[in-house]
């Protein structure tokens, strides 16, 4: 008899063809699909991503994930989620639970994977990693992330501008390359700060990467109007002293 298990898939930030060959084999070879939505009959942006490996015969499950800052609500969501997805396991399916992204940053799919291991830890899981938004901007606009003894600092976008202003000023100095997530209507005081501080062409911006209304820009570019909760911004203030040169030599 063939065990049955959970697969945590990551499928990338929008752009179909940047699954990864191991995501696309765990969808195909799955006999259930599961995947988030952040309302009751919502859509979901893991599920459309995948979409393409999906068949129309293949069973699949929505599984709410409330975005609410309460605790009460996620912790009950988290829970409700993945007992289902325990006892799919456990009647015989073999679950593919969707995630865009990575499955191990800032993902849904993480606190599925630590309300199991430490409730169910019988139940067999793996994890494929995804591409996350931060290397598709950079890597769509040609912008190198991390290079030599450079550090690369992930974070949500902080709501206090004094806070910003201070991971700034700190990356100045220790060669920090900042990726700020979930930029959202933040964008309406960070540029005004950023054009005082002549960062605007240092940073870049991208939103909704890998769909078909992805933008991705020097923030110099960019109005100081409200952008969709998935937006980003990095920011290089700092280049490492050995590059290459122009010459040929």
């Amino acid at each position: 008899m063939v065990k049955t298990s959970l697969t945590l898939v990551g499928v990338g930030p929008g752009d179909p063809s940047l699954l990864t060959l191991s995501a696309v084999e765990a969808i195909k070879d799955s006999t259930l699909v599961a995947y988030p939505v952040a309302r009751q009959g919502g859509d979901s942006i893991a599920f459309s991503i995948a979409s393409s490996w999906i068949s129309e015969d293949k069973k699949s499950l929505p599984l709410f994930f409330p975005m609410v800052s309460e605790s009460g609500p996620r912790k009950r969501a988290w829970k409700e989620a993945s007992d289902k997805l325990v006892a799919l396991v456990k009647g015989g399916e073999e679950v593919a639970f969707l995630c865009a992204g990575d499955v191990s940053l800032f993902a849904t799919a993480s606190y599925v994977l630590l309300y199991i291991k430490a409730n169910h830890p019988e139940c067999p899981i793996r994890l494929i990693p995804g591409v996350t938004s931060i290397s598709a901007a950079a890597a769509a606009f040609g912008w190198p992330l991390c290079l030599q003894e450079d550090q690369l600092l992930v974070l949500p976008t902080p709501n206090d501008p004094e806070k910003f202003e201070y991971l700034i000023d700190k990356a100045a100095s220790s060669n920090q390359v900042l990726a700020f997530l979930k930029l959202g209507d933040r964008w309406t005081w960070i540029r005004p700060l950023l054009e005082k501080k002549e960062l605007l062409n240092q940073s870049l911006f991208a939103q909704r990467i890998g769909f078909s209304d992805e933008q991705i820009m020097l923030a110099s570019s960019l109005p100081a109007t409200i952008r969709p909760y998935f937006s980003l911004l990095l920011i290089r203030q700092n280049w490492p002293k050995v590059l290459p040169d122009n010459s040929g030599q």
